[in-house]
């Protein structure tokens, strides 16, 4: 009568990258942060300390962010955790969301913006 459901089995994590487009806007903004030169973003961490996430995959979820028009730290949190196009840039990555965590991507994002 129904097709099989059972919420109780095992699922493995999947490779979200299945599930995107070819050509949707967070393959392109992989792609162009891809292409910059990695000493431009390495150069804004001193040193120490723990060690940060890549300012690649930090720079990827700001900018995907800003042309989806969200700027708020908290909303961006949410969106890392509940939307699949977010989650390409994590690549399994495991952001906690704490004040820090968002205190550090506003810094990054006031970087970001004063190049």
């Amino acid at each position: 009568m129904y097709k099989e459901y059972n919420i109780d089995q095992l699922v493995l994590p999947l490779d979200v990258e299945v599930f995107i487009p070819k050509n949707h806007l967070c393959r392109i903004v992989h792609q162009a942060v891809e292409m910059m030169d990695d000493s431009i973003l390495l150069s804004l961490h001193p040193g120490g300390g723990r060690p940060p996430y890549h300012p690649k995959m930090m720079l990827k979820v700001l900018l995907f962010a800003y042309c989806k028009g969200i700027y708020s730290s908290r909303k961006i949190a949410d969106e890392l955790k509940q939307n699949i196009y977010f989650m390409f840039f994590l690549q399994n990555t495991h952001i906690k969301s704490n004040p820090k965590t968002k205190r550090g991507m506003s810094l990054k994002s006031h970087i970001i913006m004063n190049f």
